[in-house]
């Protein structure tokens, strides 16, 4: 019962705050003094997103350890990674509006939430490991939550790109910084998405056994995971070597991202959910 309280309050608070963000953006309870001011509803907003970020810290407190042992089933994964996007979305947009992003994270958030519901696998994936396996898994829900923001944000980027090229003024995705700090941004999330997802790729080739109790194998997973590790790489270099930025840095970033979660959620969705094999 405590469960699917929990599940309907997480959920319910992150869709009904994500809509007033939605409406906010486009106008409605908007201060007037600039693109970079915040009007009360907006910082009610910010406030008010830890609440529903803890009733989901404390929704996968009860969902996801049972016994002292970690569920790492598709469901859990998907809710945590939601979880640690929100989180690192919160510290880093604190002092900077990026429109459409924030409302979009937020129903995204509320969507993840209720995952274990939806993809609840035959065969639970447990765990029980030391200080090590612990970092290493926190070391790739952090990537990945880092790279689905950095996602998120370059398709902002490129939109409102597309747009300003097209003459269209105003808008649709609410209230943006210049796209010069935007690109800023992005590559300032890439590059600590890559350094995270070097440590949890070089941890788990590395230290298999220790962290896996077997020894170090090439799957699918770690080969996307690599090749994607690659496209990030090869994206950074781009910057700092050609100066790489705008619509050909955003479509790197999305394709990045999409190779990413091929390698670790698509795969587990496949496993789990249709092959119901772990």
């Amino acid at each position: 019962m405590i469960d699917w309280l929990l599940y309907l309050i997480t959920a319910v608070l992150y869709g009904l705050l994500g809509l007033r963000d939605l409406q906010l953006q486009f106008g409605s309870g908007r201060s007037d003094d600039g693109p970079g001011s915040e009007s009360l509803a907006e910082r009610q907003v910010h406030q008010l997103l830890p609440l529903a970020w803890i009733s989901h810290v404390l929704l996968l407190q009860h969902t996801l350890i049972r016994d002292g042992r970690l569920d790492l089933s598709v469901g859990h994964a998907i809710s945590l990674i939601g979880a640690f996007t929100v989180l690192i979305y919160w510290f880093s947009s604190r002092h900077t509006s990026l429109g459409i992003l924030r409302p979009a994270i937020l129903c995204i958030a509320a969507l993840a939430s209720l995952a274990p519901l939806a993809f609840h696998s035959a065969k639970e994936v447990s765990f029980s490991r030391g200080l090590a396996f612990d970092l290493h898994i926190l070391a790739s829900l952090m990537a990945y939550s880092l790279f689905i923001i950095a996602a998120l944000h370059a398709a902002l980027m490129a939109i409102q790109e597309r747009r300003l090229h097209a003459g269209e003024v105003g808008g649709r995705l609410g209230h943006l910084p210049s796209l010069v700090a935007m690109d800023t941004l992005l590559f300032q999330l890439v590059l600590s998405g890559f350094v995270l997802l070097t440590t949890t790729l070089a941890s788990g080739i590395l230290f298999s056994e220790e962290l896996f109790g077997r020894p170090f194998t090439l799957s699918h997973k770690t080969l996307l995971g690599v090749v994607s590790w690659a496209i990030f790489g090869g994206l950074l270099i781009g910057r700092w070597g050609y100066g790489w930025r705008g619509r050909r840095a955003a479509r790197w970033t999305m394709v990045g991202f999409v190779v990413l979660a091929l390698a670790y959620v698509g795969q587990k969705m496949v496993l789990e959910i249709i092959l119901h094999r772990i």
